[in-house]
């Protein structure tokens, strides 16, 4: 209560944050006077550092299945003699190598991940001209004579404008900063929750006769993580910590698995049923004799190719190739891959959710049309406007042009800024500044661009605003005289009311008028009757602008009094404020006359509606979640075509019981083939009572836009897209509202943009322009999966086909549990012999580039899974089983008189089989991938001269040698290469269309 306060005070002008602590005594730290030291920025940080993240996690997660089972044979075989077989380093070294790789790459991705912090935490600044606010506060007192100060909100809501904030009229009228101190008063706040946009408490001083109260709302508060862009603030903390708004609407982030490691996984899994199931049928066959259990542990050490331990290896290798293939794509440039362990998932998202401003649009808004009922004006047409304010002031001659511009230049809340020619002083609270205000050194700030638009542009018709405080606002004429308002009364913009509006004073005339604008559904039943409006709102919707309602009514001085008194009783209330205090401005809100209606466009990112409408032809279902208003999120859904033009919107209505809720959902029900707007409120009360039928019908939608959303909710709606859809999720913004959507998708993309490097430092990957994302996915995602699948089955196949010659081999010498190959050769077949070739599949590509973006639907192929499962895995089981078997007998059927033969025969037809089968796994040749091939060959013919061990050399170089070969290596891979041949003739994939 009032026995303590923790005030802070923030400067724009200086480094230092001060506070002080009001009790008892109270001291005034006031400004330090080394405000030219160096100071680090708040600190920004990712993720957590550790290069052993693998272990608990992706590794771990993928892998532990086997690789405990792979552990505790090993050790078995090393320390009971009975079992052991072949050398121990054919073991351990490929499972040393596949965790030193692992290892090394999350490590390097890790110590970038601490470079990228370091390096935005170690940036120095001697001066701060903006500072962001460290809790949440009650705006008290500010340093700017208007009583107000501005804010930026960007990592909060993702808006760059900036936003007006009204210190506490009490303390604001104080004579002296350090009057504070003396007064005896205590702020009640409600309790802390998530929602930015509201706020309700109030200030009371008990030491004045009366006692003051007054009402707080959201314009009397500064949230942390925002800016204070003007003066300087003192304000009482109300939120610290965890209960902020901004740390409320924040996630911690997770470790991210691919889909198609979880599908290699499940493979492994059935690769070890396999094992075990292999051996358990060799002990059977052998007829359980002796000490079967030793048997069991030696077969399955010599089955234990069949789990592709190096397959871990190459999909790392792989993925790092993937990233650096897209950082030096030239069509994309300064993409960054900040995660690289799931560029494969680029090609196989479903659901697209993406931030609105910064990211669809650039928050630019020009003016294009007003409309007065019986006359249009366009951006061709302006200078009539122009001309027709010109004579109105000059002839003194008011005419329905001239009130329609002056209320546009009256009904707002904008405030005209003027750059200061000296910096503020910290010794001072209010420094006198010498300030320029020529109309060139005038800029705009208010809560909304398109408010700055529409003063903006009565300024280019001749009616500048040219200054604005709590209680007044000037206008200039054409001709240079300045007109003076006296503010009465001013209403928000609000989600609800959909229409903000002000009570001015004529100071030359005296007269009071109320104007008021919004949108055309809030406006429509409180205008006058016409037979224009609604058509013309239609109108200028289907051109993609952003329409407003202009209207106004004159009010009495015994009218306005009147209002006064009981709108000031309506905003003490407690209980039910807001209620009260709508009703009490309703009441003024009948039988206004209409003036115009305004359409003011807002720029679009570059390309945005051709990536869009590529998205959505690859069957990407793409939800914009933004936390503006209803009525902007759905002009551009309409405008960057995230709507089509023939397609219906269905406005869902705001609810705030269950009862309403179901009733609105039986509504969208009925409808079929359209898109859903809703706002971020009523998101909350559907999916308390109604989750599941909510996200069914919303994911049936050809387009989804949730507005008014915090970052907690976009988070919440990426979680429950992955829960009840089971698809893979793919969120992409531009600001630190959008960091937990980002987090909890699957796939996060972070744009560098105006609102700075929040969310593309916690992205997976980066990139500077929203139409990079239809190559990333289109091209880059189709090619990492693709490559990804081609390379998984290929090791595993490489393992299965030389499990299946051991049992051929075990089973021709009576089930007997001695290896078919030792020691080098098993090395030298899974690294030298066979690794250049099977990762040259990363440099393979079933269509071009040029193909792939021109034929978006390819995509939809990808999300099916269809290169990598179960069908497709038990393929290449036949093909390893059949491979290895005909290699196997083969060597065994035309081997002459000595065992070494058999060796030499079958494991050069082995090598010849794998190098030929990747060629026929290849569909674009690179010149990389025939070295490769070659390479791989040269060593393997280079290593026979060293081999004399498992090689006889007299005759490994004799023709019934090179015959055996080539006749075992043409019966295992003609007959696969005619079947291919067959297949693509008859029934071709939906890609080779394209390119034949």
């Amino acid at each position: 209560m009032c026995s303590w306060l923790f005030l802070c005070k923030l400067c724009c002008t200086c480094t230092c944050s001060t506070a002080f602590y009001l009790k008892a005594r109270t001291v005034w730290l006031g400004c330090p006077e080394k405000c030219e030291e160096k100071y680090p920025k708040n600190a920004i940080k990712n993720q957590k550092y550790n290069i052993f993240t693998f272990i608990p996690g992706v590794l771990y997660e993928q892998f532990k299945f086997f690789l405990n089972l792979y552990f505790l044979v090993v050790s078995c075989s090393q320390f009971v003699p009975a079992l052991k077989i072949g050398y121990l380093y054919t073991y351990w070294a490929p499972l040393g190598f596949v965790l030193t790789v692992t290892v090394v790459r999350e490590a390097v991705d890790e110590f970038r991940r601490y470079k990228r912090d370091k390096e935005m935490n170690s940036q120095l600044y001697s001066k701060l001209t903006n500072q962001r606010i460290p809790s949440d506060m009650v705006f008290l007192r500010t340093s700017e004579k208007t009583g107000s100060c501005f804010i930026r909100t960007d990592q909060l809501d993702g808006e760059t404008d900036w936003k007006l904030k009204v210190a506490v009229s009490c303390t604001q009228r104080l004579p002296a900063l350090g009057d504070l101190f003396s007064i005896n008063a205590y702020v009640y706040a409600q309790k802390p929750q998530l929602d930015i946009h509201s706020f309700e408490g109030t200030f009371t001083r008990e030491d004045s006769d009366p006692a003051v109260h007054e009402s707080l709302s959201i314009e009397n508060t500064l949230w942390a993580s925002t800016v204070v862009a003007s003066g300087t603030v003192i304000g009482v903390v109300i939120y610290t910590g965890k209960e902020t708004r901004s740390v409320m609407n924040t996630s911690n982030p997770k470790n991210k698995v691919g889909l198609l490691d979880l599908e290699l996984n499940q493979l492994t899994k059935a690769l070890f049923l396999a094992l075990v199931a292999l051996s358990v049928v060799m002990v059977t066959l052998q007829g359980f004799v002796g000490p079967w259990y030793r048997n069991l542990f030696r077969f399955l050490l010599l089955f234990s190719y069949i789990i592709p331990i190096s397959l871990r290896v190459n999909l790392d290798m792989g993925k790092a190739a993937y990233g650096w293939m897209i950082m030096k794509d030239d069509n994309i440039p300064g993409t960054v891959v900040r995660t690289s362990t799931i560029p494969e998932e680029l090609g196989r998202l479903v659901y697209l959710l993406t931030d609105k401003t910064g990211t669809l649009t650039q928050n630019e808004m020009i003016f294009k049309r007003l409309h007065l009922g019986t006359v249009s004006y366009g951006t061709d047409t302006m200078d009539e406007i122009q001309s027709h304010i010109i004579n109105s002031y000059s002839q003194s001659v008011s005419s329905r042009i001239h009130e329609a511009v002056k209320a546009i230049a009256l009904c707002h809340n904008v405030t005209p800024v003027y750059e200061s020619r000296a910096g503020v002083s910290a010794e001072t609270e209010y420094a006198e500044v010498d300030q320029d205000f020529s109309d060139e050194n005038r800029t705009y700030q208010a809560s909304s661009p398109d408010e700055v638009a529409l003063v903006q542009w009565t300024e280019s018709v001749g009616l500048t605003l040219v200054n604005r405080d709590l209680t007044s606002m000037q206008l200039k004429t054409p001709g240079g005289h300045i007109l003076t308002y006296y503010i009465l009364q001013i209403f928000p913009f609000t989600s609800e009311s959909k229409r903000m509006g002000i009570i001015v004073r004529d100071e030359s005339s005296g007269e009071i008028t109320f104007y008021m604008k919004g949108a055309d559904v809030a406006m429509s039943t409180i205008v006058q009757y016409n037979d224009w409006l609604e058509e013309e709102c239609g109108n200028m919707a289907r051109e993609g602008l952003r329409t407003l309602v202009v209207a106004k009514k004159s009010l009495t001085e015994e009218q306005y009094q009147d209002f006064e008194s009981r709108y000031n009783q309506a905003k003490l209330s407690i209980h039910d404020r807001n209620l009260k205090v709508a009703a009490v401005v309703e009441s003024l809100e009948r039988e206004m006359e209409l003036l115009c209606l305004t359409g003011v466009e807002d720029q679009l990112q570059a390309d945005v509606r051709p990536t869009l409408e590529m998205l959505r032809n690859a069957g990407i279902k793409i939800w914009m979640l933004t936390g503006d208003k209803l009525e902007t999120a759905t002009c551009i859904a309409k405008s960057s075509h995230l709507v089509s033009r023939n397609q219906d919107i269905h406005i869902f209505r705001p609810v705030a019981t269950r009862g309403e809720a179901h009733l609105e959902l039986n509504a969208f029900r009925r409808k079929h083939d359209c898109a859903l707007v809703i706002s971020g409120d009523s998101l909350e009360v559907c999916l308390k009572y109604y989750e599941h039928e909510f996200v069914e019908l919303a994911c049936q939608c050809p387009a989804v836009v949730c507005c008014r959303c915090s970052p907690t909710q976009k988070a919440h709606i990426v979680k429950l897209l992955q829960h009840h859809t089971g698809k893979r999720t793919c969120a992409i913004g531009d600001g630190g509202n959008d960091v937990s959507m980002i987090q909890a998708a699957d796939c996060g993309i972070g744009i560098e943009g105006k609102e700075g490097k929040q969310a593309s430092l916690a992205a997976d990957f980066s990139i500077t322009q929203f139409k990079h994302i239809g190559r990333l996915l289109m091209v880059h995602g189709r090619n990492s999966y693709k490559r990804s699948a081609a390379l998984g089955q290929f090791v595993m196949h490489r393992g299965l086909i030389i499990s299946t010659m051991q049992a051929v081999f075990s089973s021709v010498f009576y089930f007997a549990s001695v290896p078919l190959y030792q020691g080098f050769l098993m090395v030298g077949y899974a690294t030298i012999y066979t690794m250049f070739p099977v990762f040259s599949l990363v440099l393979d590509q079933d269509v071009k580039p040029e193909m792939a973006l021109l034929y978006p639907e390819l995509y939809k192929d990808l999300t099916k899974g269809r290169s990598l499962s179960f069908k497709t895995f038990l393929i290449w089981v036949l093909i390893s089983i059949y491979q290895g078997g005909i290699l196997m007998y083969g060597a065994l059927l035309l081997f002459e008189s000595e065992f070494v033969h058999v060796v030499a025969i079958s494991f050069t037809a082995l090598i010849l089989t794998e190098l030929l089968m990747v060629a026929l796994t290849i569909r674009t040749w690179h010149w990389l991938m025939v070295v490769a091939e070659f390479l791989s060959l040269g060593c393997y013919v280079a290593s026979l001269a060293f081999l004399n061990e498992y090689f006889d050399v007299a005759f490994i170089t004799t023709v019934t040698f090179l015959w055996k070969v080539s006749a075992i290596t043409v019966v295992s891979c003609l007959p696969l290469y005619i079947l291919k041949y067959l297949k693509r003739k008859f029934s071709p994939p939906s890609y080779s269309k394209l390119t034949s």
